[in-house]
């Protein structure tokens, strides 16, 4: 995994962190929902979509 790689991997993760805890703080429920109900779970969640997200912007060439 080159650098680039990883930074895309790395400032998604954060900025889906923060998102997802945002997203918790102003919309999550209290208990019927699997993800939002709990800081922790939303903010996992946060950071594995915001990596995917991110690492889409590699335009590394792949054989």
């Amino acid at each position: 995994m080159n650098k680039k790689t990883l930074l895309l991997w790395l400032t998604g993760g954060i900025i889906g962190a923060v998102g997802g805890y945002l997203y918790f703080l102003y919309f999550g429920c209290e208990g019927s929902c699997a993800i939002t109900s709990s800081p922790v779970n939303s903010t996992l969640y946060g950071t594995v979509m915001g990596g995917l997200v991110l690492s889409i912007f590699d335009t590394k060439k792949k054989k």
